[in-house]
């Protein structure tokens, strides 16, 4: 979508598994072609604007990272008339400067998974969209001031290391992400903002900080009871970041340099396309089909 009204898609991680803030709110399954997505979208509007929420752990944590089907999540949320995109993660800390408590919005990644499914496209159909930037800045920008609004201590700019997970780090790779410069782990941001390029979807990383990683001597390894308690004590400041996140949109959204980016990305001749795989990306390729003249009937 190249300007026109909001739709902001709002994937919640560990300890945000509802969304109050939404007025008017209705729940719905969405079918996607790529399989099940984590849970229904609950559709309603923050200060006029309309929100898609998304637990990516489906209600009551039910999913662990691994088994996300990442592709099904941000297929339904572009079939449900999402413009943007607002990630808020649980993540733990590579620097002591980023404290637990703390928020950090993201701007860059390093992928370490590897049991996952990472495009909408392959064989028969094959696309490259450049990660150089991975997340909007223009919505960064709303996310920060968000956040601090809230009430939040927050952090600008940090590399998230993507793990594969479901177990934590071992000392030893807690010291290697730390010797490349990482600042923040966790294991769900990819490849949920690698998709969202490839959908068109402008992405943003508010990222919660939960816990020191393992690579303290004088603090004991994380437990799941410690990010809980964490988590716990910041869900109403999340809840409110989104809040504060509608209120600050404009009330007409502009066009974005990445609504567009399939247009310089798809390098097959979609005449000697797959087919099959032209039709299950009725939601994700959309638009750019249409401007081709590609029936994906």
């Amino acid at each position: 979508m190249t300007g026109g009204e909001w739709v902001i898609g709002v994937v919640g991680g560990s300890g945000l598994y509802a969304m109050d803030a939404l007025e008017d709110a209705q729940s719905i399954r969405v079918e996607s072609p790529w399989g099940e997505a984590s849970d229904e979208l609950v559709i309603g509007e923050i200060s006029g604007k309309r929100f898609v929420f998304l637990p990516r752990h489906g209600k009551g944590h039910r999913i662990g990272p691994s088994q996300l089907n990442f592709r099904a999540n941000i297929d339904v949320l572009k079939r449900a008339g999402c413009t943007d995109m607002l990630s808020l993660s649980a993540v733990g800390s590579l620097r002591e400067d980023l404290p637990p408590g703390d928020f950090v919005v993201v701007d860059q990644f390093i992928d370490r998974t590897f049991a996952r499914e990472k495009s909408f496209f392959g064989d028969g159909l094959v696309a490259h969209v450049s990660m150089a930037d991975p997340v909007c800045p223009a919505l960064s920008d709303l996310a920060e001031a968000a956040a601090k609004a809230a009430g939040a201590t927050v952090h600008r700019g940090a590399t998230y290391l993507a793990m594969e997970g479901p177990q934590f780090s071992s000392r030893a790779e807690s010291e290697l992400y730390r010797s490349w410069g990482c600042d923040l782990i966790g294991m769900t941001a990819m490849p949920e903002a690698k998709l969202a390029r490839e959908a068109e979807l402008p992405y943003a990383l508010v990222a919660m900080v939960t816990d020191y990683d393992c690579w303290r001597d004088d603090v004991a390894e994380v437990e799941v009871h410690d990010i809980l308690a964490t988590l716990h004590a910041n869900a109403d400041k999340a809840v409110q970041t989104v809040v504060e996140f509608a209120r600050a949109l404009p009330d007409k959204r502009p066009a974005n340099p990445l609504d567009t980016v399939l247009d310089m990305s798809i390098i097959t001749d979609l005449a000697m396309a797959d087919r099959a795989l032209i039709a299950k990306l009725d939601a994700v390729g959309k638009r750019v089909f249409a401007a081709r003249g590609v029936d994906q009937d």
